[in-house]
């Protein structure tokens, strides 16, 4: 008996979903003009923030073009000390990095304080009370700028008044203990460069995961993906008897390879422990504490969760 079978094509057909199920999102090259549209907007909020800060004339403040990154890419172009501020807009927090190089801080804090803008050399390995304050005052500037330029992108609608509302979360020299987003996040970059008379130019860059643009944007005709429903408590059982494993890093350190290979018995690395310790699970920070002591042994107070 002879069987016949069909002859196959040794291309495969792309599978088609339904439009309505996957929903159809903002591409980049959709979301650069977008976000350059709103650097514009920034750059004006911005100028006016900076000049009630100092109680000088605004500066001309530019923005330069969106750019594609990554978490890697943007750790690997910073050199030296810098502070990363971690802001979150909206109810869901939706993260927003911003980045001060070390020199112009120091400068401007210099400047402050009556001085010509020297900057120490070499650069120390933190900041000082004095530059912590002026980042908190200048965090404030950019969060405020940010909340009207994301808001003027969209009209907002009355019962979601908060979902462009920017405010800063927290803020390391560390970008890694940080841990703004997930490192395959495609992000979206922007630089601002701010001019003041007698002041040497100074910058700083905004990074948007496409997920907080896309939110910010909410296009009708680029619908929000749907979120899933809320997780349950995870107070209530079963989830409240699992153990989880909770790290606490204590030094995050860099050796290079002969100093690792030539580790004797007795050697001694000097470290110098964070003031702010992560706390993480699964290498994701969930809150952030000092190190102390408790019944003689050492414990963790935490100081912010997230």
């Amino acid at each position: 008996m002879t069987m016949a079978f069909p002859q196959t094509s040794p291309e495969r057909t792309a599978a088609r979903h339904c439009p309505e199920l996957l929903g159809a999102a903002p591409v980049m090259t959709e979301l650069a003009p977008a976000l350059s549209l709103i650097g514009e907007r920034l750059t004006r909020g911005l100028a006016a923030g900076l000049a009630r800060l100092s109680g000088g004339e605004p500066p001309i403040v530019r923005a330069g073009l969106p750019m594609d990154a990554t978490l890697s890419s943007i750790a690997g172009e910073i050199e030296g000390l810098a502070a990363h501020s971690l802001m979150g807009m909206g109810a869901s927090s939706l993260p927003i990095l911003a980045i001060f190089d070390g020199a112009p801080v120091f400068r401007l804090v210099d400047r402050a304080f009556g001085g010509p803008g020297d900057v120490p050399d070499p650069l120390p390995d933190g900041f000082p009370l004095s530059a912590e304050l002026l980042l908190s005052r200048i965090e404030g500037c950019v969060a405020d700028a940010l909340t009207s330029a994301l808001a003027a992108a969209r009209a907002p609608r009355p019962d979601h008044a908060d979902d462009h509302r920017v405010r800063p979360l927290r803020r390391d020299t560390s970008l890694r203990q940080l841990d703004p987003f997930p490192a395959s996040a495609d992000v979206l970059t922007l630089s601002l460069e701010i001019e003041e008379p007698g002041i040497v130019p100074w910058s700083l860059t905004l990074a948007l995961p496409t997920e907080t643009l896309e939110a910010a944007l909410a296009a009708p005709q680029h619908p929000v993906r749907q979120r899933r429903a809320a997780s349950p408590d995870p107070s209530a059982e079963p989830f409240a008897s699992m153990a989880m494993e909770v790290t606490a890093v204590l030094v995050d350190m860099h050796l290079g390879m002969t100093r690792l290979a030539g580790l004797r018995p007795g050697d001694v690395l000097p470290v110098a422990v964070a003031r702010s310790v992560p706390l993480q699970v699964g290498g994701r920070t969930l809150a952030s504490g000092t190190i102390g002591e408790i019944d003689d042994r050492v414990a963790v107070q935490v100081t912010h969760a997230f």
